[in-house]
């Protein structure tokens, strides 16, 4: 893992001598750049090369630390669709040409926008930089620590200073991402369910956070149904069989707020007896994203320290198997709420694992201090074929009087880890409703949510339903703000999920608009 530093006195760390071997700049303006020895070489740099400002360049300067300068440019910042993303982008080109020119202490300055919008362009750069030296787990247990060459990795502001504790905040909000991606990439048999679990249990290892994990199959069949009932066809095979992983972070002094999370983590989804065909079984294995972007949440919290915020989660580490044994639909399974569900497809088993989670942390909920509930997860291709690759919030009641989706768009925008709000309705509930009295509501249709008006809405009446959370609207006794949160989109690179990068979204704005955890603190 790259260690990262804050750099304080720029024109010390720029020439040889200051501890870097590359220097890799990231600037709207690169021309514009008035610091020696850089100013004399950019503006030879900008009269011979016509797209200077527009693309990568590296070139050797003697004078500078390794002799090595990276210019990557972010392109124009005022158009109406440009954000601040432009800035991870050109640090993560700009870091990684680096890399590959043999550089392992690189120092990435950044010349910041005056635009409001991009307040946070250093650490954005930043968290983009890391990102892009990452290596999957495999590679890293194959090949050694030398497939992750660059070792360090030095922060600096050109006009200004860093935000407070900015590297720290980068080095923790890091470390959170690179175990989600660690656990929501690796193949499926390098982290089915007891490995998932035991690779959670290694990373908190001396942390503030607590880790239990249930794998016990009575126990799970009696107090989680649904989850147990998408991994019946598993329980034959040992490594494959399921748990329950529950964590829990709680600071020293006053609580302030409580917030639980439910994460998806299917390390493999067939499709289940509604196999995947046709080849669209290809990338389940990084159906764990939820979970995996959740476990990372709390390592960033616990990192960084936050105060005042208890975190309580429970991820659904779960395979859904074909075999014999394998749950199908039209079956009714009663929920760890009561609820009878009658499943519509076998493939829609993510909303299973969540719901009986989210019933649990309903419970937790009644004697917790300030309590809001979350569930994050791969959950819809709707998601994606909506939205893109954004993640998606919607609220119940009391959430959207809280604001707590607009709270994640207004940090994801702020922090290069955007968000779509959508909106839960009454045609979503009437979509689960049930057409007979022998169940209580009905899991999906049995089309593909991608194929599915919406899609990635209805599945969160379902969930409220399932769980007992429909009970807590604004107009109960005792409400509860519940979101959910759909990375469908967002979870891997590009929208591929056999080959893209995991991405650990949506961390980086959960961190910041939920937790407290903006990086000037």
């Amino acid at each position: 893992m790259t260690r990262i530093v804050a750099v304080k006195s720029v024109p010390k760390a720029i020439v040889a001598g200051g501890g870097f071997d590359a220097v890799v700049l990231v600037s709207p303006f690169p021309a514009a750049v008035g610091i020696e020895p850089l100013r004399s070489t950019l503006k030879q740099l900008a009269k011979a090369d016509a797209k200077f400002a527009g693309t990568v360049s590296f070139v050797a300067v003697p004078e500078l630390a390794g002799g090595r300068l990276v210019v990557a440019p972010t392109g124009p910042l005022t158009r109406d669709y440009d954000d601040v993303r432009r800035y991870a982008e050109a640090a993560r080109a700009g870091v990684c040409r680096a890399r590959d020119a043999g550089a392992k202490a690189v120092l990435l300055l950044v010349q910041a926008s005056s635009d409001v919008d991009y307040e946070h362009a250093a650490v954005v750069a930043a968290l983009g930089a890391v990102g892009g030296l990452w290596q999957p787990l495999e590679a890293r247990e194959a090949l050694g620590d030398d497939v992750e060459p660059v070792r360090q990795l030095g922060l600096g502001l050109l006009d200004g200073e860093l935000p407070a504790r900015g590297a720290e905040w980068v080095a923790a909000a890091e470390a959170g991402l690179r175990l989600a991606r660690d656990l929501a990439g690796t193949e499926p048999e390098r982290m089915a369910p007891p490995q998932f679990a035991a690779y959670v249990q290694q990373a908190f290892r001396g942390s503030k956070v607590k880790v239990q994990v249930q794998k016990d199959v009575k126990k799970l069949q009696k107090e989680y149904p649904l989850l147990m009932t998408v991994a019946r066809a598993s329980l034959p095979v040992a490594r494959h069989r399921p748990c329950v992983v529950r964590l829990e972070y709680k600071p020293a002094g006053k609580i302030t707020r409580t917030l639980l999370f439910a994460g998806k983590g299917l390390t493999y989804d067939t499709g289940g007896a509604d196999l995947k065909v046709g080849g669209h079984m290809s990338g389940m294995s990084r159906d764990k994203g939820g979970a995996a972007a959740v476990a990372g949440l709390f390592l960033a919290a616990a990192r960084l320290g936050l105060k005042g915020v208890h975190l309580i989660a429970e991820l659904g580490v779960v395979r859904n198997s074909i075999g014999s044994d394998a749950f199908v639909s039209d079956e009714i399974v009663p929920s760890h709420a009561g609820c009878r569900v009658r499943i519509g497809n076998t493939d829609a088993e993510g909303r299973l694992v969540l719901a009986d989670l989210l019933s649990h942390l309903r419970v937790d909920a009644a004697k917790a201090d300030a309590p809001a509930l979350f569930s994050v997860a791969t959950l819809t291709g709707h998601a994606g074929r909506a939205m893109g690759p954004y993640n998606i919030a919607l609220d119940n009641g009391p959430a959207r009087a809280a604001g707590t989706a607009l709270s994640l768009a207004a940090s994801g925008e702020m922090l290069g880890d955007p968000f779509e709000v959508s909106h839960l309705r009454r045609e979503d509930y009437d979509f689960v409703q049930p057409h007979s009295k022998a169940d209580d509501v009905l899991s999906c249709n049995n089309a593909p949510s991608s194929m599915t008006a919406r899609g990635h809405q209805f599945p969160m009446a379902f969930l409220c339903l399932a769980s007992g959370l429909d009970k807590h609207g604004t107009d109960s006794a005792v409400p509860l703000p519940f979101t959910h949160i759909d990375i469908g989109g967002s979870g891997c690179e590009g929208g591929d999920w056999q080959h893209g990068r995991p991405t650990g979204r949506p961390l980086v704005a959960m961190l910041a608009a939920l937790c407290g955890g903006l990086p000037t603190n």
